[in-house]
């Protein structure tokens, strides 16, 4: 396998071992409601990927399996997202998750986030594709079902709450109101959904950018302002791990731009 490229800020903040992995457990997990792990080596796949270390983790989770498969799919699919530059690679990462999410499934149909991060990568490929080619092919109502799944089997999973909050205004933006409804997507909900996320989980600079971005594309213009003042929030988080440090470069660049 290729080398991935390297967490490009400094980690030092992120060097987590057993015990202070598991102290700091709820604030690090409130997005993915994933519960700590009994086995020692999906522990350290996990202090590989809060470390940034993405691949090391991606490798370590596959080699323990069971809960290790978790790790390893949200190490592939947060790399894939913030850092491999190229669009083919991303693209083939993101349907791998998919895929061996869905393995996942069959075998534990109660893991919560065996449905998360199908939805996710599916989610994020439909992205690279276009939103609308994405639909013409049916990955939408395949996003819609797992993230729907996710939330029945972990209702306090925020990153759940906003990845279906995110559903609702993409398709919305990308082929209106009218069209959306036949994806079964409405603004009120997306609303809705970006809310409750943000409760769920008040600290996540994900979930500020991604109701910031919600909010225009469900409501325009007059929502530019909640949007800015969002961003600005989420860029002034303190990160506590390295996909959270991802998520505040990102609130940065985008208000510096």
């Amino acid at each position: 396998m290729a080398k991935w490229t390297a967490f490009p800020y400094d980690n030092d903040a992120f060097q987590y071992d057993a015990a202070s992995l598991k102290k700091n457990w709820a604030r690090l997990h409130a997005g993915d409601a994933e519960p700590f792990p009994k086995d020692a080596d999906v522990v350290q796949a996990w202090i590989h990927f809060h470390a940034g270390e993405f691949q090391a983790a991606y490798e370590a989770g596959l080699a323990a399996g069971g809960a290790g498969i978790t790790v390893a799919n949200k190490a592939q699919a947060i790399y894939a997202n913030y850092l491999e530059k190229k669009e083919k690679v991303k693209l083939e990462m993101f349907l791998e998750v998919a895929e061996r999410a869905e393995g996942q499934q069959a075998e534990e149909p109660k893991n919560a986030n065996a449905y998360y991060w199908q939805a996710y990568a599916i989610g994020r490929y439909g992205q690279g594709i276009s939103v609308a080619k994405a639909l013409a092919q049916g990955l939408g109502g395949k996003v819609k079902g797992s993230l729907e799944k996710t939330i029945a089997l972990a209702p306090k999973h925020a990153d759940a709450h906003i990845a279906l909050g995110a559903f609702h205004a993409e398709v919305i933006d990308k082929v209106g109101k009218l069209l959306g409804k036949t994806q079964g997507a409405d603004t009120a909900t997306g609303l809705k959904m970006f809310e409750q996320a943000r409760k769920l989980n008040p600290s996540s600079a994900i979930a500020m950018i991604e109701q910031a971005n919600g909010l225009v594309m469900l409501e325009g213009d007059k929502r530019m302002k909640q949007a800015e003042a969002l961003y600005t929030d989420a860029a002034a988080c303190e990160p506590m791990d390295a996909m959270e440090c991802l998520d505040v470069e990102l609130a940065r660049e985008e208000l510096e731009e």
